[in-house]
Protein backbone atom coordinates (compact mmCIF):
# COMPACT_ATOMS: atom_id res chain seq x y z
CA UNK A 1 0.00 0.00 0.00
CA UNK A 2 1.43 3.14 -0.83
CA UNK A 3 0.92 5.65 1.48
CA UNK A 4 0.99 9.47 0.90
CA UNK A 5 2.14 12.18 3.55
CA UNK A 6 0.63 15.51 4.18
CA UNK A 7 2.64 18.27 5.25
CA UNK A 8 3.61 21.91 5.02
CA UNK A 9 6.41 24.01 3.44
CA UNK A 10 7.30 27.45 3.05
CA UNK A 11 7.22 29.02 -0.56
CA UNK A 12 8.89 32.30 -2.12
CA UNK A 13 5.26 33.82 -3.62
CA UNK A 14 7.41 37.13 -5.20
CA UNK A 15 10.76 37.94 -5.04
CA UNK A 16 11.95 40.67 -2.13
CA UNK A 17 12.85 44.56 -2.87
CA UNK A 18 14.91 45.66 -0.11
CA UNK A 19 14.16 43.78 3.03
CA UNK A 20 12.38 40.94 3.03
CA UNK A 21 8.75 41.06 4.32
CA UNK A 22 6.18 38.18 5.33
CA UNK A 23 4.19 39.02 1.82
CA UNK A 24 7.24 37.47 -0.34
CA UNK A 25 6.42 33.87 1.61
CA UNK A 26 3.87 31.16 1.42
CA UNK A 27 3.22 28.88 3.89
CA UNK A 28 1.27 26.02 1.67
CA UNK A 29 -0.11 22.19 2.84
CA UNK A 30 1.02 19.43 0.34
CA UNK A 31 1.29 15.83 0.08
CA UNK A 32 4.12 13.82 -0.34
CA UNK A 33 4.21 10.33 -2.53
CA UNK A 34 6.08 7.53 -0.63
CA UNK A 35 9.76 7.70 -1.12
CA UNK A 36 11.09 5.80 -4.07
CA UNK A 37 14.01 3.46 -4.14
CA UNK A 38 17.03 5.49 -2.95
CA UNK A 39 14.80 7.79 -0.96
CA UNK A 40 14.14 8.70 2.40
CA UNK A 41 10.79 9.99 4.03
CA UNK A 42 12.60 12.78 6.67
CA UNK A 43 10.56 14.44 9.10
CA UNK A 44 12.80 17.61 10.23
CA UNK A 45 12.90 18.63 13.65
CA UNK A 46 15.33 21.68 12.99
CA UNK A 47 15.92 24.28 9.97
CA UNK A 48 18.68 26.50 9.39
CA UNK A 49 17.68 30.04 7.69
CA UNK A 50 21.50 32.14 7.07
CA UNK A 51 22.17 35.42 5.26
CA UNK A 52 23.05 33.95 2.18
CA UNK A 53 19.74 32.99 1.20
CA UNK A 54 19.14 36.35 0.64
CA UNK A 55 21.19 36.27 -2.49
CA UNK A 56 18.78 33.36 -3.74
CA UNK A 57 15.93 35.34 -3.20
CA UNK A 58 17.26 37.35 -6.64
CA UNK A 59 16.55 36.44 -9.97
CA UNK A 60 20.06 35.81 -11.01
CA UNK A 61 22.65 33.03 -11.24
CA UNK A 62 25.25 32.82 -8.82
CA UNK A 63 27.64 30.32 -6.63
CA UNK A 64 24.24 28.70 -6.38
CA UNK A 65 21.20 28.67 -8.23
CA UNK A 66 18.32 31.18 -7.42
CA UNK A 67 15.25 30.01 -5.20
CA UNK A 68 12.23 29.44 -7.95
CA UNK A 69 8.77 31.59 -7.63
CA UNK A 70 5.93 29.15 -6.31
CA UNK A 71 8.42 26.19 -5.16
CA UNK A 72 9.85 25.48 -1.62
CA UNK A 73 12.76 27.38 -0.58
CA UNK A 74 15.49 25.45 0.73
CA UNK A 75 17.97 24.67 2.88
CA UNK A 76 20.57 22.84 5.86
CA UNK A 77 18.14 20.63 8.03
CA UNK A 78 17.81 17.72 10.70
CA UNK A 79 15.43 15.51 10.58
CA UNK A 80 14.06 11.82 11.65
CA UNK A 81 13.93 8.85 8.96
CA UNK A 82 10.28 7.98 9.37
CA UNK A 83 10.37 5.28 6.01
CA UNK A 84 13.28 4.68 3.93
CA UNK A 85 13.38 3.31 0.97
CA UNK A 86 17.45 2.65 0.74
CA UNK A 87 19.04 -0.37 2.71
CA UNK A 88 21.95 2.08 4.10
CA UNK A 89 19.17 4.04 6.42
CA UNK A 90 16.71 2.67 8.82
CA UNK A 91 13.45 4.16 10.99
CA UNK A 92 14.95 6.30 13.21
CA UNK A 93 18.07 7.55 11.76
CA UNK A 94 18.76 11.23 12.54
CA UNK A 95 20.31 12.59 9.45
CA UNK A 96 21.37 15.99 7.92
CA UNK A 97 20.09 17.16 4.60
CA UNK A 98 19.45 20.15 2.51
CA UNK A 99 15.29 20.00 2.14
CA UNK A 100 14.70 22.37 4.97
CA UNK A 101 11.85 24.89 4.67
CA UNK A 102 9.45 22.06 5.61
CA UNK A 103 8.11 19.74 7.97
CA UNK A 104 8.50 16.96 5.84
CA UNK A 105 11.07 16.18 2.82
CA UNK A 106 11.86 13.42 0.31
CA UNK A 107 15.33 13.24 0.29
CA UNK A 108 17.70 11.30 -1.76
CA UNK A 109 19.55 8.99 0.40
CA UNK A 110 23.40 10.13 -0.86
CA UNK A 111 22.07 13.73 0.33
CA UNK A 112 21.64 12.30 3.80
CA UNK A 113 24.25 12.34 6.30
CA UNK A 114 23.47 9.96 9.30
CA UNK A 115 24.21 11.58 12.46
CA UNK A 116 26.17 8.95 14.63
CA UNK A 117 26.99 10.64 17.36
CA UNK A 118 24.50 10.97 20.68
CA UNK A 119 26.40 13.18 23.15
CA UNK A 120 26.09 16.25 21.11
CA UNK A 121 22.92 18.21 20.30
CA UNK A 122 21.61 17.35 16.72
CA UNK A 123 20.87 20.84 16.14
CA UNK A 124 24.96 21.36 16.31
CA UNK A 125 25.16 20.02 12.87
CA UNK A 126 23.51 23.05 11.63
CA UNK A 127 25.82 25.60 13.52
CA UNK A 128 29.57 24.54 14.86
CA UNK A 129 29.42 21.31 13.05
CA UNK A 130 27.55 22.00 10.32
CA UNK A 131 28.30 24.75 7.11
CA UNK A 132 28.63 27.55 9.86
CA UNK A 133 31.79 25.84 11.34
CA UNK A 134 33.24 24.36 8.44
CA UNK A 135 33.57 27.85 6.54
CA UNK A 136 35.01 29.30 9.73
CA UNK A 137 37.43 26.80 9.86
CA UNK A 138 38.40 26.79 6.12
CA UNK A 139 38.54 30.59 6.34
CA UNK A 140 40.87 30.70 9.23
CA UNK A 141 42.89 27.50 8.77
CA UNK A 142 43.24 27.46 4.75
CA UNK A 143 43.00 31.07 3.31
CA UNK A 144 44.68 33.43 6.07
CA UNK A 145 46.69 30.83 7.15
CA UNK A 146 46.66 31.79 10.80
CA UNK A 147 49.46 32.04 12.93
CA UNK A 148 49.70 32.44 17.01
CA UNK A 149 50.30 36.57 18.42
CA UNK A 150 49.09 37.42 15.62
CA UNK A 151 45.91 40.35 15.42
CA UNK A 152 42.35 39.35 13.91
CA UNK A 153 39.31 41.55 13.54
CA UNK A 154 35.81 40.08 13.20
CA UNK A 155 33.12 41.61 11.95
CA UNK A 156 29.15 39.92 13.00
CA UNK A 157 31.25 38.37 15.56
CA UNK A 158 28.07 37.12 17.74
CA UNK A 159 26.55 35.50 14.24
CA UNK A 160 26.93 32.09 13.37
CA UNK A 161 29.83 32.29 11.83
CA UNK A 162 31.59 35.44 13.28
CA UNK A 163 31.19 33.56 16.51
CA UNK A 164 32.88 30.47 15.89
CA UNK A 165 35.61 32.43 14.22
CA UNK A 166 36.53 34.05 17.12
CA UNK A 167 36.21 31.14 19.14
CA UNK A 168 38.65 28.80 16.72
CA UNK A 169 41.23 32.11 16.79
CA UNK A 170 41.40 32.42 20.69
CA UNK A 171 42.37 28.30 20.42
CA UNK A 172 44.88 29.27 18.03
CA UNK A 173 46.61 31.90 20.22
CA UNK A 174 45.45 35.43 17.78
CA UNK A 175 44.78 38.34 19.52
CA UNK A 176 40.76 38.94 18.94
CA UNK A 177 39.13 41.94 17.81
CA UNK A 178 35.55 41.38 17.61
CA UNK A 179 32.46 44.04 16.04
CA UNK A 180 28.74 43.49 17.01
CA UNK A 181 25.73 46.02 17.16
CA UNK A 182 24.72 45.47 21.15
CA UNK A 183 26.06 45.18 24.75
CA UNK A 184 24.59 42.32 25.34
CA UNK A 185 26.86 40.68 22.43
CA UNK A 186 29.73 42.39 23.18
CA UNK A 187 29.27 40.83 26.62
CA UNK A 188 29.44 37.74 26.02
CA UNK A 189 32.02 37.79 23.42
CA UNK A 190 34.41 39.05 26.47
CA UNK A 191 32.66 37.15 29.00
CA UNK A 192 32.45 33.76 27.65
CA UNK A 193 34.70 33.84 24.58
CA UNK A 194 37.57 35.89 25.62
CA UNK A 195 38.06 37.93 23.25
CA UNK A 196 40.48 41.00 23.25
CA UNK A 197 38.42 43.85 22.68
CA UNK A 198 34.76 44.45 21.15
CA UNK A 199 33.50 47.43 19.03
CA UNK A 200 29.88 48.39 19.77
CA UNK A 201 29.92 49.62 16.07
CA UNK A 202 25.76 51.35 16.61
CA UNK A 203 27.54 53.32 19.45
CA UNK A 204 30.69 54.32 17.41
CA UNK A 205 30.74 57.48 15.47
CA UNK A 206 34.26 56.63 13.95
CA UNK A 207 34.84 53.04 13.31
CA UNK A 208 38.12 53.60 11.36
CA UNK A 209 39.42 55.59 14.84
CA UNK A 210 37.71 52.87 17.35
CA UNK A 211 39.63 50.19 15.54
CA UNK A 212 42.77 51.77 15.47
CA UNK A 213 42.65 52.25 19.32
CA UNK A 214 41.19 48.52 19.76
CA UNK A 215 44.19 47.08 17.26
CA UNK A 216 47.22 49.41 18.19
CA UNK A 217 49.66 47.19 16.24
CA UNK A 218 47.63 47.11 13.01
CA UNK A 219 45.54 43.98 12.34
CA UNK A 220 47.04 40.87 10.10
CA UNK A 221 43.60 39.57 9.16
CA UNK A 222 39.80 40.49 8.68
CA UNK A 223 37.36 38.09 8.51
CA UNK A 224 34.86 39.87 6.64
CA UNK A 225 31.27 39.15 7.25
CA UNK A 226 29.92 42.71 6.64
CA UNK A 227 31.43 44.62 4.09
CA UNK A 228 30.40 48.45 3.55
CA UNK A 229 32.51 50.42 6.54
CA UNK A 230 33.52 47.61 8.62
CA UNK A 231 35.59 46.93 5.09
CA UNK A 232 36.72 50.58 4.86
CA UNK A 233 37.90 50.18 8.24
CA UNK A 234 40.18 47.26 8.33
CA UNK A 235 41.71 48.69 4.86
CA UNK A 236 43.10 51.55 6.72
CA UNK A 237 44.12 49.34 9.84
CA UNK A 238 45.43 46.60 8.00
CA UNK A 239 49.30 45.64 8.74
CA UNK A 240 51.40 44.83 5.26
CA UNK A 241 50.77 41.89 3.55
CA UNK A 242 47.16 41.43 6.19
CA UNK A 243 44.80 38.56 4.55
CA UNK A 244 41.38 39.32 4.31
CA UNK A 245 38.48 36.52 4.27
CA UNK A 246 35.43 37.47 1.89
CA UNK A 247 33.14 35.61 3.73
CA UNK A 248 30.04 37.78 3.50
CA UNK A 249 28.78 41.54 3.08
CA UNK A 250 25.29 41.41 4.74
CA UNK A 251 25.69 45.04 5.14
CA UNK A 252 24.47 45.16 1.45
CA UNK A 253 21.87 42.24 0.98
CA UNK A 254 19.40 43.90 1.21
CA UNK A 255 20.15 47.32 -1.20
CA UNK A 256 18.01 47.50 -4.16
CA UNK A 257 20.93 49.75 -6.16
CA UNK A 258 24.99 48.40 -6.56
CA UNK A 259 26.30 49.40 -3.49
CA UNK A 260 29.87 51.48 -4.22
CA UNK A 261 33.18 49.93 -3.55
CA UNK A 262 35.63 50.62 -0.54
CA UNK A 263 36.81 54.18 -1.09
CA UNK A 264 40.11 53.17 0.04
CA UNK A 265 40.63 49.67 -1.69
CA UNK A 266 44.11 51.12 -2.97
CA UNK A 267 45.25 50.86 0.74
CA UNK A 268 45.29 46.65 -0.79
CA UNK A 269 47.69 47.59 -3.18
CA UNK A 270 50.20 49.69 -0.66
CA UNK A 271 50.08 47.58 1.89
CA UNK A 272 49.96 43.81 -0.44
CA UNK A 273 46.88 42.75 1.14
CA UNK A 274 45.69 39.54 0.24
CA UNK A 275 41.67 39.96 -0.37
CA UNK A 276 39.83 36.09 -1.02
CA UNK A 277 36.54 34.94 -1.33
CA UNK A 278 34.74 32.27 0.64
CA UNK A 279 32.70 29.61 -0.28
CA UNK A 280 32.62 26.85 1.96
CA UNK A 281 31.18 24.36 -0.20
CA UNK A 282 34.67 24.51 -1.76
CA UNK A 283 36.60 22.79 1.26
CA UNK A 284 34.28 19.79 1.88
CA UNK A 285 38.23 18.12 1.26
CA UNK A 286 38.63 19.39 4.69
CA UNK A 287 35.49 17.60 6.34
CA UNK A 288 37.81 15.29 8.38
CA UNK A 289 40.54 17.38 9.90
CA UNK A 290 37.23 19.88 10.62
CA UNK A 291 34.93 17.32 12.41
CA UNK A 292 37.82 16.15 14.39
CA UNK A 293 38.96 19.31 16.11
CA UNK A 294 35.84 21.06 16.33
CA UNK A 295 34.27 18.39 18.11
CA UNK A 296 37.34 18.41 20.14
CA UNK A 297 37.08 22.44 20.83
CA UNK A 298 33.27 21.66 21.78
CA UNK A 299 34.07 18.76 24.35
CA UNK A 300 36.63 20.94 25.64
CA UNK A 301 34.74 23.84 25.91
CA UNK A 302 36.94 25.97 23.56
CA UNK A 303 34.34 26.25 21.09
CA UNK A 304 30.65 27.66 22.90
CA UNK A 305 27.59 27.63 20.55
CA UNK A 306 25.09 30.41 21.43
CA UNK A 307 21.27 30.12 19.67
CA UNK A 308 18.59 32.11 18.87
CA UNK A 309 15.47 29.71 18.15
CA UNK A 310 11.90 30.55 17.07
CA UNK A 311 9.25 27.64 17.33
CA UNK A 312 7.34 26.40 14.08
CA UNK A 313 7.45 25.96 10.72
CA UNK A 314 5.21 29.05 10.24
CA UNK A 315 7.71 31.32 11.84
CA UNK A 316 10.53 30.95 10.13
CA UNK A 317 10.30 33.77 7.67
CA UNK A 318 9.93 36.05 10.28
CA UNK A 319 13.24 34.57 12.01
CA UNK A 320 14.89 34.92 8.15
CA UNK A 321 14.06 38.48 8.43
CA UNK A 322 15.37 39.11 11.56
CA UNK A 323 18.64 37.97 10.84
CA UNK A 324 19.00 41.70 8.95
CA UNK A 325 17.93 43.21 12.21
CA UNK A 326 20.71 41.97 14.05
CA UNK A 327 18.17 40.00 16.47
CA UNK A 328 19.71 36.89 16.38
CA UNK A 329 22.53 36.32 19.40
CA UNK A 330 24.89 33.00 17.35
CA UNK A 331 23.21 30.99 15.43
CA UNK A 332 19.85 31.22 14.10
CA UNK A 333 17.49 28.15 14.35
CA UNK A 334 13.69 27.04 13.35
CA UNK A 335 13.12 24.11 15.94
CA UNK A 336 10.20 22.19 13.79
CA UNK A 337 9.21 18.93 16.23
CA UNK A 338 10.16 18.43 19.72
CA UNK A 339 11.63 15.11 20.32
CA UNK A 340 8.85 14.37 22.76
CA UNK A 341 6.26 15.03 19.77
CA UNK A 342 8.45 12.30 17.38
CA UNK A 343 7.76 9.79 20.61
CA UNK A 344 4.12 9.56 20.82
Amino acid sequence: MTMSTTTREIRLKSRPHGLPTPDNFDLVETTLAAPSPGQLLVRNTWMSVDPYMRGRMVDRETYIPPFKLGEALEGAAVGVVERSNDPAFSIGDRVVHFSGWRDHAIVTASDATRITGTDIAPQTYLSALGFPGLTAYAGLMRIAEVKAGETIFVSAASGAVGSIVAQIAKSKGLRVVASVGSADKAKWLIDEVGVDAVINYRETPDLVAALAQAAPEGIDIYFDNVGGNHLEAALAIANVNARFVLCGMISGYNAEQPQAGPSNIFAAIEKRIRLQGLIGADHFDLSADFNRDMIGWLKAGQVKIRETVADGLENAPSAFIDLFKGANHGKMLVRLTTDAALSR
